[in-house]
């Protein structure tokens, strides 16, 4: 008998805002939300963006003005939905029209005019050059150099990006700040963060889980796609000796891909149970869900976090995806609407899934999913907000360019499909289940992905499955893009709006649309109507997921079939008491009074501190040991 993974907690932090309890898809149907909860919403904004402060039941503003809650999200309310979705870069990153370029720069300023130039990155100056010297960087595009006692001004060389839009954090949130981040990249902050918010979602306290499972019955699995390319990261390791700088001994470890992975088990749970980093350029997440789904089902483990976490809003991976047609520019979106009397175009509307676009829209996000088998949910009470039975990934076989799509896709989406079918019948996939599309609004993306879904769609008999794409307000924040599509799609069984592609006015003529509704507009369908969803994506180099994810509804029909009625009714009394503590919880981070959970170096274990015998091992801390009695599975060939 097969074990249902069922999700218990979520969480992170994406350009829409926090995702745990449901803040984040909340920001994304703001408008056809009750007034309490467009509050809520606000209010959480607040704090994360240290816009306002809560204070003796009270909200203090940057100027000290002393509010209750409607006066301030009345003064403020439309500053903070401004500082959320995609949206123009915010210096806090780095200036999109200074970018400094990392070539030779010519003294502009000071009492000698000799064209004495040489590159302060490197530090080398001509033949002839003085004997003392020394540089101070101003700002990134001004420095101070003193030669030889004489002080001199250079004018370091900087340009304009020709993409300016991302799906950034909402402006003002600074994960360093929160905990002792140690010169950590900032994709290893969001993971902090992210995490934490997901086992606290969750409800549960972390050692009670713990104490209910073997030490080697937890699994994390986390990725990103590109690694930590910030200067903290691998991208200081290379550019350090180019500027003058010097490399760090933390450059290189903490610019790994599987450093989100580490630092959870290092930093937030202590786990010492499996590990593993799955990278699939887009479809990172839905790899990494895979090995969770997959262990769970087996009994290898009983649960799992499964995140990632994206920072690449940088000039240089700006640039790389630029150079390949891939970003949406400024002028190319211009151009698209016909505007010529402005410098520059709506950046709110720059990612159009599936309607006349140009590229996609850069994002970053850390988003985590903890997930338990279901018997254990049931034992602890845990609150099931769905189900992921399968995940199925395949690649596109030959190729002639690497970055192009391929057929790979087309198996995902069918397979996943007929397993769904296998489930809830025909009707519940072709009437009952909406899909969470790939989306990236390029115009390449528009009509292979279309197809993909249309060709799936019709050969089960579709007529019109309601097709979405949260990258329209998120952006693609790359390996963790799956995360977002995932813990948005929850949200629409919290509050029964199916988020549609608002930022795509009309479906693009060459888009694939028989047995497909693309929905361009915010439609309420009740909290009961859609049994499941199907959450896709293509990536770079032929890695393609589609994960299957059953609505809370659908789940608990299921588990009814396996669980008896005193069970459930001992379950129900046990997840009350859980809900009320997620909800406690939610309303303290509103209320800003949350910090991540960062345990550096809290109970590190030596070897000497285990006790092992030849059939079990036990940890400190842990109250059931790791067993040491292993089948052998092929006792046929002994």
């Amino acid at each position: 008998m097969a074990r249902l993974p069922v999700i218990v907690g979520f969480g992170g932090i994406n350009s829409a805002g926090r995702t745990s309890s449901h803040q984040a898809y909340r920001r994304i149907v703001f408008d056809l939300l009750p007034e309490s909860v467009q509050q809520d919403v606000l209010l959480d904004l607040a704090t994360i963006t240290n816009m306002a402060e809560h204070k003796n039941g009270l909200w203090y503003t940057n100027s000290g003005e002393a509010l209750d809650a409607a006066a301030l999200v009345e003064g403020i309310g439309d500053s903070l939905l401004a500082r959320t979705l995609i949206r123009r870069i915010h210096p806090s990153l780095f200036d999109v029209d200074h970018v400094v370029l990392h070539k030779s720069t010519t003294l502009h300023a000071g009492q000698d005019s000799e064209k004495l130039s040489f590159t302060i990155k490197t530090r080398s100056l001509p033949s002839d050059r003085p004997t003392n010297w020394q540089v101070k960087a101003l700002s990134d595009s001004v420095s101070e150099v003193t030669v030889d006692g004489n002080l001199e001004t250079f004018i370091k060389d900087t340009k304009p990006l020709s993409v300016k839009a991302a799906g950034q954090l909402p402006t003002g949130f600074d994960p360093s700040k929160l905990y002792q981040s140690r010169n950590h990249p900032r994709g290893l902050q969001m993971t902090i963060y992210g995490a934490s918010d997901a086992v606290k979602s969750s409800g549960i306290d972390w050692e009670v889980i713990r104490s209910k499972v073997a030490p080697d019955q937890i699994a994390v699995y986390a990725a990103n796609s590109i690694g930590q390319m910030d200067d903290l990261g691998f991208g200081g390791m290379l550019k350090s000796a180019l500027m003058g700088k010097r490399t760090t001994s933390k450059h290189l470890p903490l610019g790994y891909a599987q450093m989100p992975a580490d630092f959870v088990n290092a930093y937030i749970l202590g786990s010492v149970g499996n590990v593993g980093t799955s990278i699939g350029a887009c479809a990172t997440y839905f790899f990494n869900l895979e090995k969770a789904i997959e262990g769970i089902k087996s009994g290898k483990f009983r649960v799992a976090m499964v995140g990632g976490s994206d920072a690449p809003i940088t000039p240089e991976i700006i640039e790389g995806f630029r150079t390949m047609g891939a970003l949406a520019e400024d002028a190319a979106l211009l151009a698209l609407d016909q505007i010529t009397n402005q410098d520059e175009p709506d950046h709110t509307r720059s990612c159009r899934p599936f309607a006349q676009n140009c590229g996609f829209t850069i994002g970053e996000s850390s988003q985590w999913t903890l997930l338990m088998d279901d018997e254990l949910a049931i034992e602890l009470g845990a609150e099931i907000f769905g189900a992921i039975p399968a995940v199925f990934s395949y690649a596109d076989g030959h190729k002639k360019s690497i970055s192009a799509p391929g057929i790979g896709n087309y198996l995902t989406m069918s397979k996943a499909m007929a397993y769904l079918q296998n489930i809830i019948g025909n009707d519940g996939l072709t009437q009952r289940t909406f899909i969470q599309a790939h989306g990236t609004s390029t115009p390449q993306n528009r009509i292979t992905e279309s197809h993909v879904l249309s060709q799936a769609a019709t050969s089960f008999g579709a007529t019109g499955i309601p097709v979405v794409a949260m990258k329209a307000f998120l952006g693609h924040s790359q390996g963790t893009a799956g995360g977002d599509q995932l813990h948005l799609s929850l949200g629409v069984w919290k509050d029964g709006i199916l988020p549609g592609i608002t930022t795509s006015h009309a479906i693009a003529e060459d888009v694939y649309q028989e047995g497909l509704k693309f929905q361009l507009k915010h439609q309420t369908y009740g909290k009961d109507y859609f049994d499941a969803a199907l959450l896709n994506s293509k990536g770079f180099g032929g890695n393609n997921a589609t994960a299957v994810l059953l609505s809370p509804n659908q789940t608990m029909k299921m588990l009814k079939k396996r669980y008896s009625v005193e069970a459930l009714e001992a379950y129900q009394a046990k997840n009350a008491e859980v809900v009320a503590v997620a909800e406690d919880y939610n309303q303290a981070a509103i209320r800003g009074e949350i910090l991540p959970t960062y345990k550096f170096g809290f109970n590190v274990l030596g070897g000497e501190e285990l006790t092992i015998s030849d059939t079990e091992i036990h940890l400190p801390g842990y109250d059931l040991p790791v067993d040491l009695n292993l089948e052998n599975e092929f006792s046929d060939l002994k």
